[in-house]
């Protein structure tokens, strides 16, 4: 294992979209790249299967599921909890092989004895019990807006000017106005109290927090996970404590190293796509029968 790696006891990462022309699963690899978890949590929508069919998967995305079999195969434990973008894998709650777990939610023991209940959070949002045509329409203009971000701050970047993402400033606005209608934070916060938790962790909103919902009958804590398309952030729990790492603030090293670079494009139809990281997926899973 590479000594310089930075160990934490629980990594929990959400809404990377792999599939969406604005997920930046290049930096998430290198983030991933940079640290020894013991215990990673995939709190939902690590693929963005709404939008399968755009024919485009790029290689770098390919290296992010690829990099995480390769955790499982060294040990580490993944949880992986479904979200509403990957909602198809739900049917596949229960499944185990080696350390990794698909599950529909997570209670965790913390030092001290506090409890964290962790999952993707979609249940508390009211566009998803609304309407869920709606909510497609909305992730497919926000694709849209990120895919313009790239070639907005491309050329941006070329004249040494700071970057912009408008996507950001839309999901943030969208998003304030369906967490003022939902109050998503306190909802869950609600929920968590009432079945005796000290934490509620959750993704889907895009909005990395950690704070304290005080409420009528004591407190709870609120952490999300953020995103890795605008924000680029995880939680971490190590030696007791729970940190909001953000990429673009505390990667020690920006500069991308070559090995996790960009390496071109994969052109298919959605159906090819599927078959890919099937077979990709067998083929390293035997490798876990194998030495497991």
């Amino acid at each position: 294992m590479n000594s310089t790696k930075r160990k934490v006891d629980l990594v929990i990462i959400s809404d990377a979209h792999l599939g969406l022309f604005g997920a930046q699963a290049t930096e998430l690899l290198h983030y991933l790249k940079s640290i020894e978890p013991g215990r990673l949590v995939i709190n939902g929508d690590l693929v963005d299967m709404w939008q399968f069919n755009k024919l485009l998967w790029p290689k770098s995305h390919m290296k992010v599921i690829k990099y995480i079999i390769s955790m499982i195969e060294r040990g580490v434990r993944v949880h992986f909890l479904p979200g509403n973008h990957d909602e198809m894998l739900r049917n596949f709650v229960g499944f185990r092989m080696g350390t990794l777990s698909i599950e529909n939610q997570l209670v965790l023991e913390l030092e001290g004895g506090e409890k964290a209940w962790i999952f993707h959070g979609d249940v508390f949002d009211v566009t998803m019990k609304g309407s869920k045509v709606m909510a497609r329409v909305g992730a497919f203009c926000y694709d849209m807006m990120t895919g313009f971000d790239l070639m907005f701050n491309y050329m941006l970047r070329r004249k040494g000017r700071r970057q912009i993402f408008l996507s950001k400033k839309l999901k943030d606005w969208v998003k304030k106005m369906v967490n003022s209608a939902s109050k998503f934070e306190e909802t869950a916060a609600r929920r968590a109290q009432e079945h005796g938790y000290d934490y509620v962790v959750v993704g889907h909103i895009h909005k990395p927090e950690m704070r304290e919902i005080a409420l009528e009958s004591g407190s709870v804590h609120y952490l999300n996970s953020g995103d890795w398309i605008v924000n680029l952030t995880a939680l971490e729990y190590h030696a007791g404590a729970w940190s909001l790492f953000r990429y673009f603030e505390d990667m020690p090293e920006r500069q991308i190293p070559a090995e996790v670079e960009e390496m071109g494009e994969i052109v298919m139809s959605g159906s090819r796509l599927f078959e890919m990281m099937t077979r990709e997926f067998e083929e390293e899973s035997e490798v876990i029968r194998v030495e497991g």
